[in-house]
């Protein structure tokens, strides 16, 4: 053993670089490396033999180990040591002015509702913002017929003379990133899709593009009270109000059934909306129990699966919750308004450190 650890305590000292760090390292403790073949000899022996060189192969192990630790550290000490020596800045140039960025209000609401979600067990999901009709609308159990199909309402792209490929569109909904999720991994899932999206709409609440998230949980024995619940969490979270009452009322969504439109309470005073107290209510997003046939077009069985699924304009609860009145200044790249609306980039939020700073 005295042999074997000259050998590599001296090979480690001459390697040049992490590559041939790594090969010694396999042949010297890997699975069959010399020092591991010689552990499994340990069976073969004597239990007055295992005694004497069970502690000697530890030893012998830990000190390869820990010299091809040192050595590692030392090959990158080396590595910086040479880009410091190249890579230079010339800090006699003249500095910029200082300059405090803020976060734009989509974007911060946008992390408070991932972080509420989050908490809850939801993961964030993603898809393409240009899909196929299938993706967008069949796969929804949206007939052909529907108006949200038509070109008054949906951007659909160009195709040339010709082009025998599906018709593709600006996605109107994130619902698409719910079929794909159930596609690619199948059920029990508990997600949430935000992403921008895209109709033909342009008004004081209306853009042309705006912002949704959307929901999706699917498992076992998921029914409307489960869906209720998260909603309450998720509203008393997102409008820091302990207690905000809902309001259900029957609805028809093709994605869903039964659906629901969800109401939120709220009061006005002096023209001042308040939310989790009086007696007026708000629309604030969409939901129900997911189709059987939305499951069949995800490649979920629908008789061993069920789920809830919910949708809502981030950018309308952006303006409930921090009183912007006008939808369209969202996207208007008025530098006032930011610096009005926006948030400190270093305020990050969170359920326990406050969500709005």
């Amino acid at each position: 053993m005295d042999d074997l650890r000259d050998t590599y305590l001296g090979r480690i000292a001459e390697a040049r670089d992490e590559g041939e760090l790594e090969t010694l390292r396999v042949e010297a403790v890997g699975k069959k490396g010399e020092v591991s073949l010689k552990m499994r000899e340990l069976g073969k022996m004597s239990p007055e033999e295992r005694q004497v060189m069970g502690p000697k192969l530890n030893a012998l192990k830990d000190e390869i180990n820990a010299a091809l630790a040192a050595k590692k550290e030392a090959l990158a000490d080396a590595a910086l040591d040479e880009r410091l020596r190249t890579e230079w800045l010339d800090v006699t140039l003249p500095s910029r002015p200082r300059r405090t960025g803020t976060i734009h209000p989509i974007s911060q609401v946008t992390e408070e509702v991932t972080a509420i979600f989050a908490d809850m067990g939801f993961a964030v999901a993603e898809g393409p913002q240009i899909d196929t009709d299938w993706y967008n609308f069949d796969a929804l159990n949206i007939p052909s017929h529907h108006p949200a199909r038509a070109e008054m309402d949906t951007f659909y792209m160009h195709r040339a003379e010709g082009d025998n490929r599906p018709p593709h569109v600006l996605r109107t909904h994130t619902s698409p990133v719910q079929i794909r999720h159930m596609e690619k991994f199948g059920a029990p899932c508990r997600i949430i899709a935000p992403g921008r999206v895209y109709r033909a709409d342009y008004d004081q609440t209306h853009t042309p593009m705006f912002h949704q998230v959307e929901g999706l949980a699917l498992d076992k024995d998921i029914s409307m009270a489960n869906l209720k619940w998260v909603l309450e969490a998720f509203f008393a979270a997102f409008f820091e109000v302990d207690g905000i009452k809902t309001r259900f009322r029957a609805s028809h969504f093709p994605f869903t059934e039964p659906s629901a439109e969800v109401d939120i309470q709220c009061s006005w005073e002096g023209g001042q909306l308040k939310i989790g107290e009086g007696d007026g209510w708000l629309e604030v997003l969409g939901s129900g129990m997911v189709h059987p046939k939305v499951l069949e077009a995800g490649g979920v069985d629908p008789n061993a699966w069920q789920g809830f699924a919910f949708g809502m304009g981030i950018d309308r609860i952006a303006m409930l919750k921090y009183g912007i009145p006008d939808l369209r200044a969202f996207f208007d790249s008025d530098l006032r308004w930011l610096r009005h609306y926006g948030f400190s980039a270093l305020s990050v939020p969170t359920l326990h450190g406050g969500l709005s700073g």
